[in-house]
């Protein structure tokens, strides 16, 4: 899950909390009107005909904003306040027991619904608390204070917890991404090079295609008697031979080129918006890179004593990468068929080149 994932999530449970409070607040209204027919007042029919309508509005706009719960609570609130006090003054038979029956009412839709949104919750209820302490005239303020500030003091609380939680999780979330991340890069990437697997290189293939349009080419590299120099100097020297040639091709390639150890002693790059001239003028700077680094090899006599590679390079046509990868494989061998430390482009080559087995090379 990505923060912005998480984000969502938190949007939707927060729409779900308007929802919930809109509906309570509806069915409580149309409750209130249905049983005082005659009694009913202007407070009652406007929070009934508010919450129905923003109800509506929340329930067609799925994917929208919804700065509205404070308002709403507030809102509400205060509608909730008139109305206790129109009930109190007409119905004056009723006892005090109305107006915590009343307070009651308030906190149950704030508990229900906001639970997650103090300050909502402390607008929503704030309204009718004051008009309950006024309307009591102080006969039952110890009564009305434990029933105000008990379910206030736990949902501060609750808020709290609930607020670390979510540092928390966004912490944590953040954290598992950015490890996810940091795995996925290291399974992409060849641990003794740096460069790209083949798996880190067709990732970047398929960026490529979808946003570089123009001429990309295919340029497979082989070390050449790199056997040998494993057999006479050791696989570590090895090793090291491999990282000094793979920091020498990358050198030599401009940024927006791609470099993969496709093998064992084998690179692929790709080379991105060039035409056959460009390709081979790259590919001969890579070469000519790896061969300045003078590596030692004395075992690679009829070609140089140092390292050297050979390389073939192709066109890649109707975005058909393997066919790419298949005719630079064959001008790769057709180099290493003429003495090595050559370069060899597939268009160039002879048709004869191209009709001769494999094998014979």
């Amino acid at each position: 899950m990505k923060l912005q994932s998480y984000n969502e999530l938190l949007h939707s449970k927060y729409r779900l909390s308007l929802m919930l409070f809109l509906f309570l607040n509806t069915a409580a209204s149309l409750f209130y009107i249905y049983s005082r027919k005659e009694k009913t007042g202007a407070p009652t029919l406007l929070i009934a005909l508010l919450s129905g309508l923003l109800l509506l509005w929340t329930f067609l706009r799925p994917r929208g904003k919804f700065p509205l719960l404070n308002i709403a609570a507030i809102t509400t609130g205060l509608l909730w306040a008139w109305q206790i006090v129109l009930t109190f003054e007409l119905i004056f038979y009723f006892d005090n027991g109305f107006l915590l029956l009343s307070l009651f009412c308030a906190f149950f839709i704030a508990a229900i619904a906001l639970n997650d949104n103090l300050l909502a919750f402390c607008l929503h209820t704030a309204p009718p608390s004051v008009a309950v302490f006024v309307l009591d005239r102080g006969q039952n303020t110890a009564i009305i204070a434990f029933t105000i500030l008990l379910p206030l003091v736990g949902f501060t609380l609750n808020h709290i917890l609930q607020r670390r939680r979510d540092r928390f999780t966004r912490r944590l979330v953040s954290q598992l991404y950015e490890e996810k991340e940091a795995w996925s890069d290291l399974s992409m990437l060849d641990p003794l090079t740096g460069l790209y697997n083949r798996r880190g290189l067709m990732n970047r293939l398929k960026n490529i295609f979808d946003n570089h349009a123009g001429n990309h080419f295919v340029l497979l590299l082989d070390i050449d008697h790199f056997k040998a120099y494993n057999d006479n100097y050791g696989h570590a020297m090895g090793d090291q031979a491999l990282a000094r040639v793979s920091i020498a091709i990358r050198d030599a390639v401009r940024s927006r080129d791609i470099v993969a150890r496709y093998g064992g002693e084998e690179f692929l790059v790709l080379l991105t918006n060039v035409n056959d001239a460009i390709a081979m003028k790259l590919s001969e700077r890579i070469r000519q890179y790896v061969h300045e680094l003078e590596i030692p090899h004395l075992f690679n006599e009829r070609v140089a004593t140092h390292v050297t590679l050979s390389a073939g390079f192709a066109p890649i046509i109707d975005e058909d990468f393997d066919s790419a990868v298949a005719n630079a494989d064959r001008a790769l061998y057709l180099a290493k068929n003429r003495g090595r430390n050559t370069i060899l482009s597939w268009e160039a080559l002879s048709q004869n080149d191209l009709n001769k087995p494999a094998n014979t090379l």
